[in-house]
This record gives structure tokens, sequence and C-alpha cells, in this order.
């Protein structure tokens, strides 16, 4: 490894990406650090950390060389290089490489609309896209309305040569490294040169495109593994995987919200990192048992598609002891079915969004709940957690003033800290729209207990207003969530004439289940309404059985689009008022 010779002059060290990859390369060179399975072929890449930073290098010198990618100046942002690709180690060599140089990453969101992912192409002014070959038809399809702002498109595969495409002068990216020299001077960057850049997922209006610099980045991945860390074990859980001794999975795909931290803070732990590609249930259980992967980050869906998933006994899960569940509310009923059924597994929530890149809250075990039972320890670790080490977080109400900490005042969570995304970018009305009082504000709506835990209730715009009273839909998805017979649950308001809304329960049941709305109910009032979670009138009096509950392209559950059908499923729903008024709370 070669670096350009630290300025005499200067006593600040910079804060930047590529330091993070120093450490493994430097400790570990011929250690195993990369591990990928095309989830196509099934054919396995091993790359050692000195072989996986000579591929870096190499594509360092392609970016600065024949692709003519220019850094950037702070303010000013270098070229920004596109991605369009699931976990693979040629992605996690971009997110050294393209930041590396000083020009900007944008991992596009795969899943999103067509529509959607042309207008972050073209918003962010991708010069150039490393794309997927299983990826290459959607830019096919998208060609013609970005071909204006793409000047070169790079070809990622496991095979040699290159596709019949429409696209023109495509180059593939083995090739393109093999031309290089496999050592590269990594330039001692401004620590405020912008990094990447991450598109928000909403569901509502146009993505937005949140900044982060270097200096963000590495703060970032600090206080992830100072949280580590510093969370107490509790007596029923090793300390056996974690730091260098851990092998992660990572599931998250590498474009949303960073993968949620994973490529920084595993790549810096020298942990020995298992890519998937593209997630499928089989894939997952093959690899785990294959590589002995110790912790995994999933979002609910996941989680539940493994409960469904028949041959899940055959494998050989036991090494994984650690499962993080984000990306939406984790329901006591969703962890206690999984660690029931796979008896090693520790899951735990957290907390973040695109624009806190993304850690901001996290599953946190205070020092005097160590020997706490694992079913009172259980009603810990779903709560959404504590801030990270680093931040500030508050939640407040609409005055701006903290609410009690008594486990149901509910505020909106507000937050501010060193990686919180400064702007997003091109988009100063929306920057202000979330960046005011000195905090930004997140748009999700929150409790906080004694204990300082925080509890996410809901986003503010998902709230039902019944009467002068607001439902928090999160808790009800929650208690519902919790009975054996179901899978999983969505709850939103459906139109009243006399309280404006009333709850409606979208309930997904377990397969082979023969259960009915009335069970819905009864389950409510037995663990909801007669331990004082919830209050009668909050039961859901319209209950819809389906298969089919819409999510977004990250796998949460699509409010936006039920609520846009929503004469459709009140239509479908089983009317159980009369059994909610005969049932006695």
């Amino acid at each position: 490894m070669q670096d350009r010779t630290y300025p005499e002059f200067s006593t600040r060290y910079p804060l930047l990406v590529t330091t993070l990859m120093k450490r493994p390369v430097s400790l570990y060179p011929e250690q195993i650090g990369v591990v990928y399975r095309n989830h196509v072929s099934g054919e396995y890449t091993r790359l050692t950390w000195a072989g996986w930073h000579e591929r870096v290098c190499r594509l360092a010198n392609a970016l600065r060389g024949p692709l003519a990618v220019s850094p950037g100046q702070p303010p000013r942002l270098g070229d920004r290089v596109g991605t369009l690709a699931f976990n693979t180690h040629r992605h996690l060599e971009l997110y050294y490489a393209v930041p590396g140089i000083g020009a900007t990453l944008h991992a596009v969101n795969i899943r999103l609309s067509p529509e959607h992912i042309t207008y972050t192409i073209r918003h962010a002014q991708d010069r150039v896209l490393f794309v997927d070959d299983i990826v290459l038809p959607l830019l096919e399809g998208i060609w013609d309305k970005v071909s204006d702002v793409v000047r070169t498109v790079v070809y990622m595969s496991d095979k040699p040569g290159l596709p019949d495409t429409r696209i023109p002068n495509l180059i593939h990216y083995e090739d393109l490294l093999a031309a290089q020299p496999p050592e590269h001077e990594w330039a001692y960057l401004d620590e405020d040169t912008n990094a990447t850049l991450c598109y928000t997922t909403g569901t509502t209006g146009l993505p937005k495109g949140a900044t982060f610099t270097h200096r963000q980045l590495y703060l970032m991945t600090l206080h992830i593994l100072a949280a580590q860390n510093m969370s107490n074990t509790p007596a029923h859980i090793s300390r056996e995987h974690l730091g260098e001794n851990a092998v992660p999975m990572l599931n998250t795909p590498l474009f949303h919200a960073h993968g949620w931290g994973a490529p920084f803070f595993c790549v810096f732990s020298a942990q020995k990192i298992v890519l998937p590609g593209s997630f499928t249930v089989k894939g997952f259980c093959e690899l785990v048992q294959t590589e002995r992967v110790t912790s995994v980050s999933v979002v609910p869906t996941i989680a539940a598609m493994l409960l469904e998933y028949p041959q899940l006994h055959e494998y050989d899960l036991s090494s994984l002891t650690r499962v993080g569940v984000g990306g939406g509310a984790l329901p006591l009923g969703l962890k206690t079915k999984l660690e029931k059924l796979l008896p090693s597994f520790q899951v735990s929530s957290g907390y973040g969004m695109t624009e806190s890149a993304p850690a901001a809250v996290n599953a946190f075990v205070k020092k005097h709940m160590v020997d706490w039972g694992k079913e009172r320890l259980d009603g810990v670790l779903v709560k959404t957690g504590v801030p990270m080490p680093g931040l500030e977080v508050q939640v407040v109400d609409e005055a701006g003033k903290p609410v009690a900490r008594d486990g149901a005042s509910i505020g909106e969570i507000v937050m501010r800290g060193p990686w919180i995304t400064e702007k997003y970018y091109d988009n100063p009305e929306k920057t202000a729209e979330v960046w005011y009082d000195g905090w930004f504000h997140t748009g999700d709506i929150a409790t906080v207990d004694a204990d300082g835990f925080i509890v996410i209730a809901d986003r503010i715009k998902d709230v039902i207003r019944s009467g002068a009273e607001m439902v928090p839909t999160v808790l009800l998805e929650n208690l519902i969530a919790m009975a054996d017979f179901v899978l999983e649950a969505t709850v939103v308001g459906a139109p009243d004439p006399v309280w404006g809304e009333r709850p409606l329960a979208l309930v997904r049941l377990r397969p082979g289940h023969d259960a009915g709305a009335t069970d819905v109910v009864d389950f409510l009032f037995e663990h909801g309404v007669q331990t004082g979670r919830i209050t009668k009138w909050m039961v859901p009096r319209l209950i819809t059985l389906t298969d089919d509950i819409p999510r977004t392209s990250v796998g949460k559950f699509n409010k936006k689009a039920v609520r846009d059908r929503i004469d459709e499923y009140v239509a479908q729903a089983v009317d159980v008022s009369e059994h909610v008024g005969k049932t006695q709370g």
C-alpha cells in the first residue's frame, strides 16, 4: 500500500474513508476478508484483504485514468459515480475507490420505480454508471432518458465478454481493472470532501439526496463500534462472536442507507464479510451454514420469510447468534417466534434513516439489566433503543419541548450530531423543511420511558386520527403480530363518518393456521386491552385477511399504497364491530 506523504505543515489528520480499509490490509493481508457468492450461478469469490485492496487500487486508477472521474473540493462535490448493483465484492470495492479519489458514490436504489431511478440518476448527474449483469435490462429500459447525462457504463459480471446491448461503448469491469497498476497513492483529501449521495425511498414525492462527507462516515463508523462495545451483555448471551471474530453477512442492500453502515464498520473491524448478491431464503441458509455466519441485519420482511421457509431446519444455523432488525418496528411476537424456532438467535432492534447515514438509535442493555431473565429482557430489546453515542436524540412536543419520560407521552423524534446529513443535494427547500431550530426533524413519532428508551410509535403521516385522539398504528401492528397464527400485519386509517378515521388491519396468517377476523379481536382484547396496552376503542372494527400487503422498495409496509386502495380493502374486510362491542375488556 502506498500513500502520498502526509503534509508536514498540517497537524490535523483527516478522517477519510480510505483510512478505514488500511487496518485490515495492514494487520491481516493474507487473511480471507471478503467472500461473495453469485446468487445465480452459486460460484464463490474469496479475496484476502491484500487481494481485495489491490482491486480497489486498480479501480481507483481506472476512475482517475480512462474513466476521467474528477475529484471534488469542498463544498463542491466531485463527479458522481452511480452503481446499479447488489451486494457483491465489486460493489464493496466501489464503496472505497470512488470516495477514495475524491468523487461521490451514488448507490442507486434499484428497487425504486423506473421513473424514480431515472430521476435520481439525472438529479445526481451521474457521469459513470457501474451496472451488474442481471440489472442491465433495467438500465436498458431507461437508457433513452439518461443517456444525455451518463457518459460511460461499466458492466460488472463474473463472466468474461460483453453482452449484446443497446447501450454503446460498454466496458467490462474486470478488463478495466486488469489494465491498471495494482498500487494507488491515496490522496490525503480534505475530510469535508463529499463521499456519498444517498437518496431517500419515501412513498410520497420525489426521492431526496442526502449528502455525506468522509468525516461524517468515519465518525459514524467509530460510534457504531463504540455502541457495540458499550452495551452490556446479558448473562445468557455470549460475546464470543464480537469484534474481529464476527462473520457478518451483509443482507441489507448496499444501495439502501449505506447498507446500514456495514461496508464501513465491518471492514474497519477486519471481520470476514460475506456478500450474498441478491437475497433468497435458500441462499441465506446455505451461506450461514457454509461460512459459519455469526451476525446479520434484516428488515422484518426477511425475518418473516425465514419463519415461512419449510426447509429451515435442514440447515445448521447454530453459528448465527445476532440478528439485528431495522427498517421497521420489531414486534415482540416476531422476535419470540424467531428465537423459538432458532434458539441460537438473539434478535434486537434499532432505528435509523437515510439522513442519519443510517445509525441513530440502537438496542442497549443497561448494567442493571444484565441479570434479568430472557422474557423480561426481551421487553427491552424490542424497544427501538437509546441514542447512539455521539448523537443527540430527543422526542419533542409541538412546542419543541422534550416530552415526559413516562413511556406514554408522544412526540416527534429530532436529532443532531456529527454524521446527520447537513443537506439534501440541490434541494434547499426540502432541507429547510427538516432542519430548523437547530435540529433535524425526522417525521417519526415516539415515546420515551424512564430508562431513556425510545419506542417508535408511528410516522406522523401514518397516525390514525380518530375523533380527538391519535391511534399509533405501530402499537396495534406489534400486538397483532404477537399472535401465533399471525405472520405479519399492518394498520391504516379507514374513513369513518362519525370519528373521521378508524383502524383497519390487514393481517397475513401463518401457513397452516385457520384463524379468522374474530380471533384477531379476541387476541387484542386478551393481550392488549386487558393488559392496559390499548383501550377498547382502539381495536380495529375492520379486519382484512390477505396474502398481499403492499411494500416499499426496501421491504417496509407501503401504507400510502394501502390508503390509495382503501375502498378495495374496506370492501374485502370483515366488520367485527358487533364482536368488539360484545367482548369484555
